[in-house]
């Protein structure tokens, strides 16, 4: 785990099956602690998020990204939130739930990404210094440096769920966090551009 911008740390898992890593995150906002689609995490890993401080809960961004999160609700001793559409499909108890410009422990604020993989898939944004979107599966970093949807199939209707990006440009930022692949900390905005190819 290394903290990557000031406040936000990440933590990888490499996922053989995918051939990329799956990212969760720690953001430290104040006195509050959120983790964010937690993958498995080393024991050091583990070790040092408890010296960090309690954990205020683990925010889900779809109902593919449960990942670790029983285990560590339970180590933790925290709560689980969810997007609203997605919590009914989840195999997990979910404690609260979230939509569309929702604010969220952390100073982040929930965005719901129109016709995405799963009817909740969700986006956090981080309002500080140049601003930070922590996405789920809305955009992957495959190949390192560039964003793309997932595979075709994995949609109701790619073109639409290519065009539902378009509401991330809604917002200033500078730096992108994925859940899977590599994030980019510097020029997230223009890359997101670049995709969209607008």
């Amino acid at each position: 785990m290394r903290e990557i911008l000031p406040g936000v740390y990440q933590w990888s898992w490499f996922s053989q099956e995918k051939g990329c890593d799956f990212n969760g995150h720690l953001v430290v906002s104040g006195a509050e602690r959120v983790m964010i689609d937690p993958p498995p995490m080393p024991e050091d890993d583990r070790t040092r998020l408890q010296q960090l401080g309690p954990i205020d809960c683990i925010v889900l961004t779809n109902r593919d990204h449960v990942r670790e999160s029983e285990a560590y609700r339970k180590l933790f001793k925290t709560t689980v939130l969810a997007p609203e559409a997605d919590a009914p499909l989840m195999e997990i108890k979910i404690d609260r739930t979230f939509k569309d410009g929702d604010l969220l422990p952390g100073s982040l604020k929930a965005i719901h990404i129109p016709d995405g993989k799963s009817p909740g898939e969700s986006a956090l944004f981080l309002d500080r210094g140049k601003g930070t979107l922590i996405l789920g599966d809305a955009l992957i970093g495959k190949p390192p440096g560039r964003l793309n949807l997932m595979a075709p199939e994995k949609y109701k209707d790619p073109s639409k769920a290519r065009e539902g990006i378009r509401v991330l440009l809604n917002y200033r930022f500078d730096s992108i966090l994925v859940g899977d692949g590599a994030s980019i900390l510097t020029g997230g905005k223009r890359a997101v551009d670049k995709f969209l190819g607008s």
